[in-house]
């Protein structure tokens, strides 16, 4: 199975990292091929909602997204890895995901597995409510078959993360998919 887990944490070495690494690593040695894409370095514009796609391609906008938009198409697995920044993912891969008008049918169509990886300082059982909620939602309209997720209550920094359950769980997850 071809793996691409789509990893928007602009830190390029926190928490998100340790959790994609230890998936990455389960997936892998379970005989996956597993590919990131670092969408906050990438160059994608926001959607402009034009619509000129017609909700299956191509987008009006010329810039990193094609690529991209290439590689989860190729993908039997969306992996969603991000940072909560307010209680939400990150700018850079809601960015990505607003970008998916331009190939709805085309991965609605594939039914790909997907699973979320998500770190926050936040310890509160809510912490992850609201992103849980749009991830789910996300599977719901995409036909996506949800493999589980990784939520990292209390993965403030690095070294907490660490020393956490989460790079382990995600690691199991990797393992199973």
């Amino acid at each position: 199975m071809n793996v691409l887990i789509l990893k928007g944490s602009p830190n390029s070495n926190g928490s998100t990292s340790i959790l994609v690494n230890e998936f990455a690593r389960g997936a892998r040695e379970a005989g996956h091929s597993v590919e990131v894409a670092d969408v906050a370095k990438l160059n994608i514009a926001p959607c402009t909602g034009c619509v000129a796609c017609g909700y299956e391609g191509p987008c009006a906008q010329t810039d990193d997204m094609d690529e991209l938009r290439a590689r989860i198409l190729a993908a039997d697995m969306l992996v969603f890895a991000t940072p909560l920044y307010y209680y939400g993912m990150t700018a850079q891969l809601k960015t990505v995901i607003d970008r998916f008008c331009s190939a709805n049918a085309s991965i609605t169509r594939k039914r790909l597995k997907s699973a979320l990886l998500a770190v926050a300082w936040n310890s509160d059982d809510w912490t992850f409510d609201a992103l849980d909620a749009h991830y789910q939602t996300l599977v719901r309209y995409l036909s996506l078959r949800d493999c589980g997720s990784v939520l990292g209550y209390g993965c403030g920094t690095p070294g907490m993360t660490r020393r956490s359950q989460y790079p382990e769980r995600a690691y199991q997850l990797g393992k199973a998919i």
